[in-house]
């Protein structure tokens, strides 16, 4: 079953039908993993749809074509925009989620890429619900720890949100998946706990919160950041420490966060029930205040909420 996608994608400066966004065979990025991305969720809310932390998303996905020597050839504060006119341009008021990319296109073939070969840019919007099933929002999921490794933080750069990067977490969630697992929980190289596939990871044990550091060649999640800070807003504190295998086993609940996978509980780990199976009190406190941003009833104080508003540019950089 392919993918219907959209109306409308944004690409290089102007609107084009979803279909005709293509990219040449011998792009640079299909050969070399040359991509940097970002997902971004819009949320309906009693204000009209909103983006969550749009700015923030932005602002690291223009890090990570930093850390890879991209130029991306537009001001942030115009792709900003640009996103939210994706979203209009797809009647997307219910909901969405956004994907910003750039990537190394056609040009001179080789490994390391000249300084003026080109670099694409495009942002597509369409409906996305629940990454992990809505029902794992309630229930939790049943995930395993991957026989594949995270890297090496000397190897791959973890912060750059790249499209190479993902070959990692293609491998650790289809191998979870083939074996009848929702996801996969990855370890670093010294053994100690990761990230999910996609996800970052929260293990909770006698009121105590631990989640991987950056250290452990973890992408730092804007999700992941939310929750701790909304942890902190409600009197619980959340320890940034590296993480033994053996403690997800014993852990009273685990939960993952994530753009795609908002705040999903994990209900057992390699087929060990984790507390009661099933959803604990504090990811749901947790998961409450997360959701809450969006119904109005946790306060938006640090303005992590962006509206969507009215049309006003046709195009970045374009007509």
């Amino acid at each position: 079953m392919s993918f219907a996608g959209g109306k409308l994608i944004w690409m290089n400066g102007q609107m084009v039908p979803w279909e005709q966004a293509t990219v040449h065979v011998m792009a640079h990025a299909l050969h070399y993993g040359s991509s940097v991305f970002e997902g971004i969720r819009v949320y309906k809310t009693p204000d009209g749809p909103q983006v969550f932390r749009l700015t923030d998303h932005m602002r690291r996905f223009y890090d990570s074509a930093a850390i890879y020597r991209m130029p991306v050839g537009y001001e942030c504060d115009e792709l900003v925009e640009v996103c939210k006119e994706v979203v209009l341009a797809n009647d997307l008021m219910n909901g969405a989620y956004i994907r910003p990319i750039a990537f190394r296109g056609y040009g001179e073939p080789g490994l390391a890429p000249k300084p003026d070969h080109p670099v694409d840019v495009a942002i597509a919007a369409w409906e996305w619900g629940a990454y992990l099933g809505a029902d794992g929002l309630e229930q939790g999921v049943d995930v395993c720890i991957s026989s594949w490794q995270r890297v090496a933080a000397n190897t791959i750069p973890a912060m750059a949100k790249a499209g190479g990067n993902y070959l990692s977490g293609q491998l650790i969630s289809t191998e979870a998946k083939r074996l009848g697992f929702a996801e996969g929980i990855a370890l670093s190289t010294d053994g100690t706990v990761s990230e999910g596939a996609g996800e970052n990871v929260f293990v909770i044990r006698d009121g105590r919160i631990l989640t991987p550091p950056s250290t452990s060649s973890i992408l730092s999640g804007l999700t992941r950041d939310t929750v701790i800070k909304l942890a902190a807003r409600i009197g619980l504190t959340v320890e940034e420490k590296a993480i033994p295998r053996e403690a997800l086993y014993l852990a009273d609940e685990i939960f993952f966060t994530g753009t795609a996978a908002e705040v999903t509980p994990v209900r057992s780990v390699d087929r060990i029930e984790i507390g009661h199976g099933h959803r604990g009190p504090i990811t749901k406190q947790l998961q409450d205040a997360f959701f809450g941003l969006f119904t109005g009833e946790t306060d938006d104080s640090d303005g992590w909420l962006e509206p969507v508003g009215v049309q006003t540019v046709a195009a970045a950089g374009g007509t």
